[in-house]
């Protein structure tokens, strides 16, 4: 949503005609798809106010990750409205398509009615790919992060097919509830139980590495920025949801992991491995083709798994790869893993700021899968692998470095909208 469309409306007089009972309607859906398709609370927020006034209407809003409250009017004859909602999956292709929809209304060239017509639409259109291309995004996801965390090729094929497993596993549960309650866990232990058991048949592989790769895609990283955002911009209620949410899914895997790795070791009689990655000169990484086909194809599977649309890909793929090797060369030069999120979060909220001002489209779209080529949620998995592991003093050092990782990551993206606003409201 622009905001020079937004002045534009706000300046025509007949933009305060529209019947008021329609115009909540129509803001009412507009928070619910928002929330639907993985839209922070400061940019929801932020939009609803906006496009209220534009409709001549007077609107409190409160968003939460489970809930979103409005309320209509000012002092006694505020009329409460009150949704019920789940946290969404990003899906930034629809993201697109709803934010040219309500320039359009902006604009005055549609009226509410119509507009609510293609909302409705909007939501209910099936998936932009296929259940199979999803899964297989699981797996390509899952085989390159086996290569970031070390792995060689025998753990960069089995994490392929653990992450097409696990991604199989999430189509189940989407139709299944019992399922859907228990899937981080259970997948969690699952990987950890087939890394073992490869071990067990003979195969030379780190099970931790594939471990944690197969399900790289589940760890709540970019819910953990997400949430640090949102208590950045004082948005204290949404963000310590989110926070606390992500903890729990945290949580969760960690157990099914613990679990997996218990009954593996007891069942199969082997003993898990100590993913030890001897580091090597700062810069090795960047003679290694293996390093880049990885880095060439992880963007790739996040246009699909955020269900982003083909004519955004370049510029996904592009802010995905500028931010990571940022972020990568800043860390290997100056030893300090912070100082690369910063930078990479920087280059990554720049990028994504120009491209809203340039092609006036959201700048979540390449942000968000940019940002989750650089999210710490491997550093929480290890974390949590430590502590189960009675390895107190590592889990502690690797929590906090978690921690500052997302902070800097955060500190970056804000000094990015400092630095280059992008003129967009989502």
């Amino acid at each position: 949503m622009h905001d020079d469309a937004q002045g534009a409306a706000r300046r025509d007089p007949g933009t305060e005609g529209a019947d008021p009972n329609v115009a909540i309607e129509f803001l009412t859906k507009t928070a619910e798809l928002l929330h639907a398709y993985g839209t922070p609370a400061h940019r929801l927020e932020r939009v609803i106010v906006l496009m209220a006034q534009d409709l001549g209407q007077t609107v409190s809003v409160f968003s939460t990750p489970t809930s979103i409250m409005l309320g209509f009017g000012a002092g006694v004859a505020q009329r409460p409205h009150l949704l019920r909602v789940e946290p969404g999956d990003v899906n930034l292709g629809k993201l697109i398509e709803f934010d040219e929809l309500l320039d359009e209304v902006a604009a005055r060239r549609i009226d509410l009615p119509t507009a609510l017509a293609r909302m409705q639409a909007l939501g209910a259109a099936p998936d932009r790919y296929g259940p199979w291309w999803t899964v297989l995004a699981f797996g390509v996801a899952s085989a390159t992060a086996g290569r970031f965390f070390g792995g060689g090729v025998v753990e960069v094929a089995v994490s392929f097919a653990l992450g097409v497993a696990i991604g199989l596993l999430g189509r189940t549960s989407q139709r299944e509830s019992g399922v859907a309650s228990i899937f981080e866990p259970l997948a969690a232990f699952l990987a950890a139980f087939a890394g073992l058991a490869a071990r067990a048949m003979g195969v030379d592989v780190d099970d931790r590495i594939v471990a944690l790769a197969g399900i790289i895609v589940l760890v709540p990283g970019l819910s953990l920025t997400v949430a640090m955002i949102e208590l950045a911009t004082r948005h204290l209620a949404s963000g310590t949801a989110r926070l606390a949410g992500a903890s729990a899914v945290f949580l969760t895997i960690g157990l099914g992991a613990a679990l997996g790795r218990f009954v593996g070791e007891r069942a199969l009689g082997i003993e898990a491995a100590r993913s030890e990655t001897t580091p090597g000169a700062p810069f090795d990484w960047l003679m290694d083709p293996s390093q880049w086909s990885a880095l060439a194809l992880a963007p790739l599977a996040f246009v699909v798994l955020f269900r982003a649309r083909m004519q955004e890909a370049p510029v996904i793929f592009a802010t995905g790869v500028v931010g990571y090797l940022t972020a990568r060369l800043a860390s290997s030069g100056s030893g300090d893993p912070a100082v690369g999120s910063f930078l990479g979060a920087l280059v990554v909220g720049l990028a994504s700021n120009l491209y809203a001002r340039r092609m006036f489209r959201p700048a979540t779209v390449p942000m968000l899968p940019g940002i989750l080529m650089l999210v710490p949620g491997s550093l929480g998995y290890r974390a949590l692998d430590a502590f189960v592991s009675h390895d107190t003093l590592q889990g502690v050092e690797t929590v906090f470095l978690m921690l500052l990782v997302a902070i800097s990551l955060v500190g970056g993206l804000l000094t990015a909208n400092a630095v280059l606003p992008p003129r967009r409201i989502l």
